[in-house]
């Protein structure tokens, strides 16, 4: 595996400090944010995010939640029970995957088995659930954030479910499976990869200025009277 299991509650604060600096599935669809000229606004953002919470060792994460956010979080439970009773699989939980020497990693609202297959877990707004059922494939936001997954865990499979219990009870779920596209998560790898060192030089960069006193110090009496 190329990731540690840390088995912290999510959303604890415990959780938020494991983030802390890193890409993480969330923030996928920012990373990839592109514009024709220049750079998306997006990912100088979220570059610019990482690299403060490096530096403060604060979460520079939103914590606002709205009453869509906040039904999605409570009925995630019973999201995960369709998904059992949809599949006739167990879904296994974990906090945070961390990978082992790069600033990324993952929460997975849940996994099976041995993280061969990735569940993922959505109660949206009734319009947004309608709109699943009808287009029937993988909703376009999240394939960030499943390529992302995929990349850290090394999963075969992502199934992705959508559940809305004011539905009939046969249009409550909608339910996909994507088997793993290995040039597809390459290709996201590499961008990952690329950013990250972008983070990492921007951290470089910043650490330099603790030193600028002294330099411009050193650069004076080196001048010539």
């Amino acid at each position: 595996m190329m990731f540690r299991v840390l088995d912290l509650p999510q959303r604890s604060a415990e959780w938020f400090q494991a983030r802390l600096g890193r890409l993480t599935g969330s923030c996928a669809g920012e990373m990839l944010a592109q514009i024709k000229t220049g750079e998306a606004a997006a990912r100088r953002d979220l570059r610019l995010r990482l690299v403060c919470e490096r530096l403060t060792q604060q979460s520079q994460e939103d914590g606002y939640v709205n009453a869509v956010m906040q039904r999605g979080i409570d009925l995630e439970p019973l999201a995960r029970a369709a998904y059992e009773a949809r599949t006739g699989q167990m879904v296994e939980q974990t906090g945070f995957l961390a990978h082992p020497s790069l600033m990324t990693g993952c929460s997975l609202d849940g996994h099976l088995g041995e993280f061969e297959t990735v569940v993922c877990l959505k109660c949206p707004k009734s319009s947004t659930h309608l709109g699943y059922l009808r287009a029937g494939v993988l909703p376009a936001a999240y394939i960030p954030q499943c390529l992302h997954e995929l990349w850290i865990t090394g999963a075969r499979f992502y199934d992705f479910l959508s559940f809305d219990d004011r539905f009939p009870a046969a249009l409550q779920t909608f339910y996909v499976r994507l088997s793993r596209n290995e040039a597809a998560v390459e290709d996201y790898a590499r961008k990952a990869l690329a950013f990250l060192e972008e983070v990492d030089r921007e951290y470089d960069a910043v650490l330099t200025l603790t030193n600028l006193p002294k330099a411009l110090e050193r650069s004076l009496e080196a001048q010539p009277a």
